[in-house]
């Protein structure tokens, strides 16, 4: 069984980071947005495993990530 979780990806000045808003605590960087999204797919593994071992509930998905567009003032 798959769950998707919501990610946030913000660019930095010279690499990239990301976290998960229902995963408090979970977050990686990388030189890459490739590089960042691998990384951020261990993470969440390894921070469910870390939960699961230590007899933590497993927060469901509650977050959704999109896109809004605007028109800027001028």
């Amino acid at each position: 069984m798959s769950v998707k979780y919501a990610v946030i990806f913000e660019r930095a000045h010279n690499n990239w980071a990301a976290y998960v808003p229902d995963l408090p605590g979970c977050m990686t960087t990388g030189r890459t947005l490739d590089e960042t999204k691998s990384n951020i797919k261990e993470a969440i593994q390894g921070h469910l495993e870390i939960l699961r071992e230590f007899g933590d509930v497993i927060p469901e998905p509650a977050s959704l990530a999109g896109e809004v567009e605007i028109t800027p003032a001028a």
